[in-house]
């Protein structure tokens, strides 16, 4: 018959918090694989609840050490198999779990009908681990979740990154051709939601293959480095471009938090982007926008960020800026003449580069 685990793991979490104390080379989840290579079948509710105390009879009370050999010993037993909320402990084994019969549910083994119901009468994640599929199913939010091989959760996250890198590469080619329109003072509405489009899918990217990092715990290690890599410098652009077109009034709510709420064909309308991120009713697409220049100025190399930003405060835009003689550039606190000849050669190279992107 096998035999069902109980783990108090305390408030419950998202669905990837789960899968993480699951993931390869963890102790839970040894002890579900020492369980699968012994052929014995599992049941795994994770909450040692009031709830889950109404349901249970019968068993033995233990509190010993948690390890992955007892768990696999203790497997051999039938009933639950109930561990302290951190699963640091098993506190007691051999329990029987009697679920409402009247609780709808669409699995046919008695394993797993006892899973979903347990986790639907109880509110609390279940694992089954069928022997004779050699799989391990978490139940959860009314759902079934498959608890993956690492090789096949690597094959997914491979295609991920494959498309990150993509979505990366057109994220930069649009964040230069934006580049180019504001050292023109072209920028339109329609111009600033394509890079907003692009950030927001490179977002969530991001996130699905942080949830694949979670579930290949020590298998994860080198998509943990390739995520990190390809991540690096979009949430700075992000800060930026909200600082650089932020509405004068603080009142206006604007940032891209805003695109998380937005469906996958929303995300691709701009009008719904632009309205997401916080442009007035009023600003259509192709209303003209002008930049206050923070990312331009953080471009500029031996430029401190504190001296960019103070410039942007003192002469008002990017386009004030571009005008400005060296003297001028002088007037502010702490520009002496090299730095001075540092900016103004800064803003040189941003000009050819813009020229650059329009000719190409």
């Amino acid at each position: 018959m096998g035999m069902i685990v109980a783990l108090e793991v305390g408030p419950r979490g998202q669905l990837i918090d789960y899968l993480g104390l699951m993931a390869p080379g963890t102790p839970l989840r040894d002890g579900l694989e020492r369980i699968l290579r012994g052929r014995t079948g599992a049941l795994v509710v994770m909450g040692n609840t009031r709830e889950v105390q109404q349901i249970s009879t019968g068993g033995f009370h233990l509190d010993v050490p948690y390890s992955p050999t007892a768990l696999r010993e203790l497997a051999k037993m039938d009933g639950a198999i109930i561990l302290a909320s951190d699963g640091s402990r098993i506190v007691g084994a051999g329990v029987h779990l009697m679920p409402d019969p009247s609780i709808d549910t669409v699995e046919t083994g008695t394993r797993h009908r006892t899973a979903d119901r347990v986790s639907r009468q109880t509110g609390v994640p279940v694992v089954s681990v069928s022997s004779s599929m050699s799989t391990i199913s978490l139940y959860l939010d009314r759902h079934r979740h498959m608890v993956e091989h690492s090789d096949q959760i690597l094959s997914r996250a491979n295609q991920a990154l494959q498309t990150l890198e993509r979505y990366r590469a057109r994220l930069w080619e649009v964040t230069n051709r934006l580049s180019a329109l504001e050292v023109q003072d072209q920028v339109t509405v329609r111009d600033f939601a394509l890079v907003a489009q692009r950030i927001e899918m490179v977002r969530r990217l991001e996130i699905e293959l942080s949830g694949y990092v979670v579930e290949l715990g020590t298998d994860g290690r080198l998509l943990t480095l390739q995520l990190h890599e390809l991540g690096a410098g979009v949430d700075e652009l992000r800060e930026l471009l909200e600082r650089d077109y932020r509405p004068q009034d603080p009142a206006v709510p604007f940032g891209f938090a805003g695109l998380a709420a937005l469906s996958t064909t929303d995300l691709l309308d701009p009008l719904s982007v632009v309205r997401a991120v916080g442009f007035a009713s009023n600003d259509h697409l192709d209303s003209r926008i002008t930049t206050r220049g923070y990312r331009q100025m953080a471009q500029i190399n031996r430029l401190p960020q504190a001296f960019g930003v103070r410039l942007i405060e003192h002469f008002g835009s990017l386009q004030a800026l571009f005008a400005a003689s060296s003297a001028e550039l002088q007037e502010v606190d702490g520009v002496g003449e090299s730095r001075a000849r540092i900016i103004r050669d800064g803003l040189v190279r941003l000009a050819e580069s813009a020229y650059t992107e329009r000719m190409g």
